[in-house]
């Protein structure tokens, strides 16, 4: 579409630092696909973590309250188990199509079929969810701004309206799969573009934005960004989550316009995939702690990055290992600086040391 092709002009200023930020992603993702020696084990135990990681974050984007700890404990037991809660049902949804996509993303086709199929697996545990999962939007979802007795003062965001969503997601697909095959635009700025005009759209009466992020890791995946399984991109989203919802209503305030302005939103895209490709050179280029922990060790390290502070029985219950384990691997972890210890006696605690 002649309206996608033109919002992705930018300002001579503007486009030199959108390029300039495009090259140095793209460095480190040959980089990556050069350099990358990490061992099938480390690879599982980091993909693992990430799982973990994108799916609290994600969840928690969206209004979630499980935490990491949480989240880990629903994956371990997640075969086993029903999942009682709305945020539950939500986690095991994500966790189930996030491993999906990391797995078998070559063999996801980008179509209209397994974007609603991806949706469906997202809410396949959700309740509430039942009547529309994997299928388009049957009424308005539109961002409201109501006041404390409930009624409307105004509409923050109008998306597009249910009988329109088919033939604009057409569209969008289309426009999007041609530019991917062609050299006409940088494959980050038809990402980008796509997942703004996804989440303006809207298509789904729930489960959007986190759609959206697992469409984020397909494309990505498909793209040759071959670290996106070890760097949660999620995680990263959580932490900006207010310049998020900015950079979301700025460019959405001209959406449709004949002055679209993406800028704000590609901003915010390229600094989240800059973190991740700065994160994954750093993961090349330093020694992984768990290259010097054993399986049993590792348990503890694992646990030590999902919670602020813990103790020794804490550990201990957490992983079910002897005391004398936990003991031996808590002393290894200060000695390598990865962890620091603060408190005394009885009150001793540890933390991630982020020195």
């Amino acid at each position: 579409m002649q309206r996608f092709e033109k919002r992705l002009q930018f300002s001579a200023k503007l486009a030199t630092k959108i390029y300039s930020q495009i090259a140095s992603i793209d460095a480190i993702k040959g980089h990556w696909r050069i350099a990358n020696t990490l061992s099938p084990q480390m690879a599982q135990r980091l993909q693992t973590s990430v799982l973990v990681t994108s799916t609290g974050a994600s969840t928690r984007i969206e209004g979630s309250k499980l935490s990491d700890k949480d989240v880990q404990a629903l994956f371990q037991k997640q075969r086993i188990t029903k999942f009682k809660t709305r945020d539950e049902q939500e986690v095991g949804g994500y966790l189930e199509v996030l491993k999906t996509v990391f797995e078998h993303w070559s063999d996801i086709p980008f179509t209209e079929s397994s974007i609603l199929g991806l949706h469906q697996q997202i809410l396949q545990y959700s309740e509430k969810d039942i009547r529309h999962k994997g299928t388009y939007k049957f009424g308005s979802n539109r961002v409201e701004a109501r006041d404390q007795a409930g009624e409307l003062v105004g509409v923050i965001f109008d998306p597009t309206p249910p009988h329109l969503v088919a033939k604009e997601m057409q569209e969008l697909l289309d426009w999007t799969t041609k530019e991917l095959a062609k050299d006409n635009f940088p494959t980050l700025l038809i990402i980008g573009n796509f997942i703004f005009e996804f989440l303006a759209i809207h298509p789904f009466q729930d489960g959007n934005g986190r759609l959206s992020r697992v469409l984020t890791n397909l494309l990505m995946l498909k793209a040759g960004y071959a670290f996106i399984p070890f760097i949660s991109h999620e995680k990263i989203i959580e932490e900006h989550k207010a310049d998020y919802y900015v950079a979301l209503n700025k460019t959405q305030q001209s959406w449709k316009s004949d002055d679209e302005d993406l800028s704000p939103w590609i901003l915010f895209f390229l600094k989240v995939v800059i973190s991740q490709s700065q994160q994954a050179l750093k993961l090349m280029t330093d020694e992984p702690t768990e290259v010097f922990l054993s399986e049993l060790q590792l348990k503890v390290w694992e646990y030590a990055n999902l919670v602020e502070s813990f103790n020794r029985s804490e550990v201990v219950k957490a992983t079910g290992l002897n005391p004398r384990t936990v003991d031996h691997t808590l002393r290894k972890l200060v000695e390598m600086n990865k962890i620091e210890r603060f408190g005394q006696a009885r009150a001793t605690r540890y933390r991630i040391n982020t020195k």
